[in-house]
This record gives C-alpha cells, sequence and structure tokens, in this order.
C-alpha cells in the first residue's frame, strides 16, 4: 500500500490572539492535484516587533503579497520563486513605507520579518528574514534553521532572500515563531511543548504561557507536523447487479381481483384495535401507579459500613471534647475562687508587696538624709547607690498599688538627690527679644552671636536676617532676599556664620554674602564674597563655619559641610580678604558621610554635630575624644546632641551641647569630653524643647556664662547659675521638699515689631 505524508497544523486562534500583535498568518493547502504536485502547501507568518493597527496592515500587505506572486509565478522552482515572491513584497512595502510609518534604522533596514515553509510531498522548502525564526524538531532534538539575513528586516535594500532546502520524514516538527515569544518561552520549553503535545494543543500551551508571562506585541506562532496516511488502493472494478427475471424486485400482488384491498383493509383494521387496546391498557396502567405511589412505603434500611479509622476518629474527637470541658469546669472554678476571695488574697499580697518597698525606700532615703547628715556630698557613691534603690522600690511600690499621694513626696526627694549627683542646675529663662506682634509670623532657623557682641537673627518666614539690639528692643532687617548689591540680588539666606569682622550670609543659590557693622544702630556695607566652586556645592549643603587666622587683618578660613563631596571643604583667604579664589581642601582625612550633620564649631580643632552624636576632628582625624556620659539613666535616656556652642575661641574651655531627647543643655570640656555640668529649665519650663539655634556669651571676671537660644518666634536668654531652691526635707517620711522658686528674673521685656535699616 502507498504511504503519503499529512501535515498536522497548530496555530493560535485569531480570537486569542493577543490585541496589540501585529502578526500575520497566511496557510494554503491546495485542492487542486496540479497545483498540490507543482506548489506545494504554503505556510507563511509575517512578525513585526512594533505594534501598532498602520503596522498590521503592513504586515497584511506583506503576506498577501507573498502568497500571490508565489502562486502565481510558475517561471521557475520553488526555492527561485519563494526569493522572487518576498523581493516583490518588499519592493511594494518599500515604496508604500510612508504610508504604514514603518520606520528604518541608521543601516536602512526595517522591523518586519518573513518566516515561510513549503512542503510538496516529502520536500522542505524554509525561508526567513528579518526577526522570525524558525526551528526543526526532529527525533526529540531541536534544531535552528539557517538564517543568513536575521538583522535585514523588510524593507530593505539589501535584501536577498535565500531558500533552505531538506527531506521531511513522518515525525518530523517544524515551527515558525515570532522571536517575541521565544524571548519570553525559553526554546527548551518549547520543544518540549511540541515532543509532549500535539500541534495545536502545544501551540495553545505556549501562547497562554506568554500571556501569563506578561508577553504583548507580537505573538505569531506555526507548528506543523509530519505523520503517515495510508492511501486508498481500488482492488477490482464494481460490476452492477442486473435482476434475472423482468419482475424481480417489483412488489408482490395477489392473483384474486380485489383480495389485496380486502385484506389491507382488515390488516387497518386489526392495528387500530391493537393501539386502541394498547392505549386503555397504558391509562389504567398510569392510574395504578399513581395509587400506588399514593399509598405509604417503609424507608429502605440504610446499611453502611464503617471502616476502622473513622471510628478511630470519632473516638479521639470525643476524649478531646471532654478534655476541654474538664478545662473550661476547672477554669470557671478558679475564676468563682478569685471572685470568692482567692482575688482579695492575691491583691492583699500585692499590697503587702508594695508596702515593703515603700518601706525599703524609706529607709534608704533616712541613710541619705536622716539624723543631720548629706550623704550626696559627704559620701557621692554611697548616695547615688541608695537614691537609685529607693527610686527603684519607689516605682514597685507604685506598680503595687500604693496610693500616689504617698510615693509622690518621697520620689521628689531622691529625684532631687540624684540630680545633685548628676550635677543638674536650673536656670531661669528670660524672653529677650519676641515677633509675636509683627506682621509676619517669624520662623526663626538661625543664631550667631554677631562680631558686635549682639545676636544675629534668620527668619525663613521673612526671608530675612535680623540684627537685634537688646537695649533698644528694635530688630533691624539688615539682609534680605531680594536686595541688591552691585547688580546682583540676595536669595534667601540659609545659613550664618560670623568671621572676624564680618557676618557671614550663605543664600540659596550658594552665594556668599558678607556684611560689615559700621555702627551700633545697625547700618552697614553688604559685599558679595567670591568662592571658588560654589556654584556646584548643590542644594545639600549642612552648615558653613570659619576659624581665624589673622585677626588685625581680618583674615579667616572658610569650611563648608558638603555631603555629596562626604567631605568639609576648606578654603584659604585671599590676601587682601576679598574672597576666597583658590580651590578647596579636603578637611577630613577620610571622607565620610556628613549628610546628618545639625551644627559645626570650630577652635582650631573641628567640632561636628551628626546623627546625635558630638565628633571632634584634630588635623582632619577623629580621635578617641568622645563625650562624657552624664550617668543619669535611671532618670533620663541616652543623649541626642542638636546643637553646640561655646563662649571660648580657644581650645579650652567648655563646649555647651543640647540634648533634644532630654531638654538640657550639657557642659562638656573641649580638650577631654568629660562631663561637667547639666542644665535644666526651672518650674519645668518646657522651652528647651523646640531649640533652633544657640550661642553662648561669656561671663564677666568671675560670672557665669549667659545662653542665648531661639525659638519659633522669640529669643530667650539665661544665665547659666543656680537657680535658688530650698534643699530637700532631711526626714525619710517627712513632707516633701519644697518646690524650686522662680528665682529673680527681669521682667519681660514684651515684643517689639521688627524694623528696617535706613
Amino acid at each position: 500500500m502507498a504511504v503519503r505524508l499529512q501535515m498536522r497544523l497548530g496555530i493560535v486562534p485569531e480570537a486569542e490572539r493577543l490585541p496589540d500583535s501585529p502578526d500575520r498568518i497566511v496557510v494554503v493547502e491546495p485542492n487542486v492535484g496540479a497545483v498540490a504536485r507543482s506548489k506545494g502547501s504554503l505556510y507563511l507568518l509575517v512578525t513585526c516587533l512594533e505594534p501598532g493597527a498602520r503596522i498590521r496592515e503592513a504586515t497584511r500587505l506583506v503576506a498577501e503579497t507573498i502568497r500571490d506572486q508565489y502562486y502565481y509565478d510558475e517561471s521557475a522552482g520553488i526555492r527561485v520563486c519563494l526569493a522572487k515572491a518576498i523581493a516583490a513584497a518588499n519592493k511594494r512595502l518599500a515604496h508604500d513605507r510612508e504610508r504604514y510609518g514603518v520606520q528604518l534604522d541608521e543601516r536602512g533596514h526595517g522591523p518586519v520579518g518573513v518566516a515561510v515553509a513549503v512542503v510538496r510531498g516529502n520536500e522542505l522548502y524554509v525561508a526567513t528574514v528579518g526577526p522570525a525564526e524558525a526551528y526543526l524538531i526532529r527525533q526529540g532534538r531541536l534544531s535552528t534553521l539557517p538564517d543568513p539575513h536575521r538583522e535585514r528586516g523588510l524593507p530593505s535594500s539589501e535584501l536577498e532572500a535565500e531558500a533552505w532546502r531538506g527531506e521531511v520524514g513522518v515525525g518530523d516538527q517544524l515551527v515558525l515563531v515570532s522571536p517575541n515569544l521565544i524571548a519570553r518561552l525559553a526554546p527548551d520549553e518549547l520543544a518540549e511543548a511540541m515532543v509532549t503535545l500535539r500541534p495545536q494543543s502545544a501551540i495553545e500551551h505556549l501562547h497562554h504561557r506568554f500571556v501569563a508571562a506578561d508577553g504583548t506585541g507580537s505573538d505569531g506562532v506555526i507548528a506543523l507536523e509530519a505523520t503517515e496516511v495510508a492511501a486508498t488502493q481500488k482492488q477490482r472494478t464494481l460490476v452492477p447487479v442486473r435482476p434475472p427475471e423482468p419482475l424481480a424486485g417489483a412488489p408482490e400482488r395477489s392473483p384474486i381481483p380485489l383480495a389485496d384491498s380486502v385484506s389491507g383493509g382488515v390488516a387497518a383494521a386489526q392495528a387500530s384495535a391493537r393501539r386502541a387496546r394498547s392505549a386503555a391498557g397504558g391509562a389504567l396502567s398510569r392510574l395504578l401507579w399513581r395509587i400506588q405511589d399514593l399509598m405509604p412505603r417503609r424507608a429502605p434500611i440504610d446499611r453502611r459500613v464503617t471502616p476502622l479509622s473513622t471510628k478511630r476518629e470519632t473516638q479521639r474527637r470525643a476524649a478531646l471534647a471532654i478534655i476541654g470541658l474538664a478545662l473550661v469546669v476547672g477554669v470557671a472554678g478558679v475564676a468563682v475562687y478569685l471572685g470568692a476571695g482567692g482575688g482579695e488574697q492575691a491583691t492583699l499580697g500585692s499590697l503587702t508587696a508594695g508596702q515593703k518597698a515603700l518601706q525599703q525606700a524609706q529607709a534608704d532615703l533616712g541613710q541619705v538624709f536622716g539624723d543631720g547628715v548629706d550623704l550626696v556630698v559627704d559620701d557621692p557613691p554611697k548616695a547615688e547607690q541608695l537614691l537609685s534603690d529607693a527610686y527603684r522600690q519607689l516605682s514597685l511600690a507604685a506598680g503595687a498599688g500604693i496610693p500616689a499621694a504617698t510615693i509622690d513626696p518621697l520620689r521628689r526627694q531622691a529625684v532631687t538627690g540624684l540630680e545633685r549627683l548628676y550635677r543638674v542646675v536650673e536656670v531661669v529663662p528670660v524672653v529677650a527679644f519676641s515677633f509675636a506682634s509683627a506682621a509676619t509670623p517669624a520662623d526663626l532657623t538661625g543664631l550667631v552671636r554677631g562680631p558686635d557682641g549682639v545676636p544675629y537673627l534668620l527668619d525663613a518666614a521673612t526671608k530675612t536676617v535680623y540684627r537685634l539690639d537688646l537695649k533698644a528692643r528694635k530688630a533691624v532687617a539688615i539682609v534680605r532676599a531680594g536686595t541688591a548689591a552691585r547688580g546682583t540680588k540676595v536669595a534667601e539666606p540659609r545659613f550664618l556664620a560670623v568671621g572676624g569682622p564680618d557676618l557671614l550670609v550663605l543664600d540659596a543659590k550658594n552665594v556668599l554674602w558678607r556684611w560689615r557693622p559700621a555702627d551700633a544702630k545697625g547700618k552697614g556695607t553688604l559685599t558679595r564674597v567670591k568662592v571658588n566652586g560654589a556654584s556646584t556645592w548643590g542644594a545639600d549643603i549642612r552648615a558653613i563655619g570659619t576659624f581665624v587666622r589673622n585677626a588685625e587683618q581680618g583674615l579667616y578660613n572658610l569650611y563648608v559641610v558638603d555631603p555629596s563631596e562626604r567631605q568639609i571643604l576648606r578654603y584659604s583667604p585671599a590676601a587682601d580678604g576679598s574672597g576666597f579664589p583658590a580651590a578647596p581642601s579636603g578637611y577630613l582625612a577620610t571622607a565620610q558621610a556628613v549628610g546628618e550633620t545639625t551644627a559645626l564649631y570650630i577652635d582650631g580643632d573641628v567640632f561636628l554635630v551628626a546623627g546625635g552624636v558630638v565628633q571632634r576632628f584634630v588635623a582632619g582625624r577623629s580621635g578617641e575624644w568622645k563625650t562624657g556620659d552624664p550617668g543619669d539613666e535611671i532618670l533620663r535616656p541616652a543623649p541626642q546632641y542638636r546643637l553646640i556652642a561655646s563662649a571660648s575661641a580657644a581650645r579650652e574651655g567648655l563646649l555647651y551641647a543640647w540634648d533634644s531627647a532630654n531638654a538640657r543643655v550639657i557642659a562638656l570640656d573641649k580638650a577631654s569630653g568629660e562631663f561637667r555640668e547639666q542644665y535644666r529649665l526651672a518650674g519645668g519650663d518646657p522651652g528647651w524643647t523646640d531649640v533652633r539655634g544657640m550661642a553662648v556669651l561669656p561671663g564677666a571676671a568671675g560670672e557665669p556664662a549667659s545662653l542665648w537660644w531661639i525659638e519659633h518666634d522669640r529669643l530667650m536668654s539665661a544665665v547659666l547659675q543656680p537657680a535658688p531652691t530650698t534643699l530637700p526635707s532631711p526626714s525619710p517620711g517627712g513632707s516633701p521638699a519644697s518646690p524650686p522658686s522662680a528665682g529673680p528674673s527681669a521682667p519681660p521685656p514684651g515684643s517689639a515689631s521688627p524694623s528696617t535699616a535706613p
């Protein structure tokens, strides 16, 4: 028996294609034998990686041109006809390229790809051009058919299509596919699907995987599989059957006249009688069945066989239910017991423990302050141990239910003693100047002690730098955004610094301005200072500072904290003090992150506050210097420093740091970093919770220093000396210590409206 090949086809149904896919699929399997023997079956895929309606029309044009030209051309063989058909499509697309919006790359090649296969008998011809791929699977092995023009898509001026020829056998598979689909699904997945599934099922599976992988755009694919079909073969010629007699095959009739009619009537009557009897019997039987349905009946016995595993599971659940019921009963009994008297016993036990803790705290306080002794002065380590234990015992007593009226006096006594040990100094705040009555609400963000010894404030709300005359209660605007100086306008001021006789202002455009006072009334001269490379600083500058090199000539170095450079840029002044023309040098020996810097102070060494920690750099290096511990962790959390200032420009003296976490100012030794004192506002004043800037004024000979700080809309001041207080009572069980008095303080100066310098 002759054997021929049949191609089993697999394509994606048009209804399941992606809406943005521009690909075209053409399948021609001729029904005319002459065409099938000469031209074979055509399988064509036209792809494009660029989506769009106009591109879809371009692929349709290419597909129809190749199909028509191939079957029209009878001048040569299949390979030549395929090449000529692709060339004709390329020519038509190049002619109408502008109409379809087809763009060429820099080498003059278009985006349209063609994959075409022709099967004639056991012959296979495959040609690919541009972004289209062809794979041959034979005996489970995947092979890529050669594609010499992968980079030359249609239209192209250098197109030379070539067709590959080979033989196809039973079980061979061919896949024409878009490279966009292969980019989402590996070739191994393609081969596995084709080997394990029929072509149509494999293509549907691959397309679903492509869509699940968020694939978009080109999704064209054609799969072919060669199968064996047995051809029919004529065995012998069929001969028609002729009847041996003339009347053979005619209906039989009786020779007696009218006999056939009578017998037919009798048969019809008998059939009618049978139908009537059957109908009557059916109606009677249905009536009997209905009566039987209405009669009561016994339900069938439900005979079930319960598996052994089910019985064991039922027993286990019953046991768990019994255990749960026992637990519920037990919990209920305990609750009844506690409600009836057990709760009272627990409460009594708690009160007993609290009473013991209270007695222990009283005993500790008696050892510290009893019988006219004061261990805080006589034996500080012993006093700290006893007072810390008393503080903890009072906390236990409060948790046990001891009334607050009993605990609070003892707690104040313990805290007062601990704060004496931790060198807490309460100072009295005074309002030095207020902008509360100003037309525009102030938003103070910067404070420095100017070259003339008076405070200079930076107001972000009005974008102005003010000079305050505290004696005259007057604020004079010396630098304002938009002020013109020698043809240049000042942008919004951002940072203040003092260098020798000058007040330095850095604006939002990284322009440095120098204001030098001319008198004590707020008059002065404003000059722009040229700084090499200031325009490259960016908008992330964190702080500026100065260090005086020659006080007589007014020369000083400029320091700029630049997070983008991970450095503190140091600028040296010009010989005439006109600016900083030389390129900066990095002060830090090793670049490090300085983006969290909140304050900068320079006295020859550089002190930097970043991330809540104060660091000291000597010659660009940070050594073993670190801030001392106040030691009061039992009362307060660890310090978080934000601002620093000092009354002395020398390397000796005290450095004052504002601890934002505990609303206090801590005095540290500059040279060693040791803790000296800590200052808190008297009477629990919350003024040190929102400090925007601060400065320290040295006191006269033998007098304490003073502190300036700014809040939202006012300047505050305080003398760093203890406020008058009453010592705690030495009796451990006596009355609580008297609260600190307000102390002598100057009357508030009231509000003052800012003015503008003439």
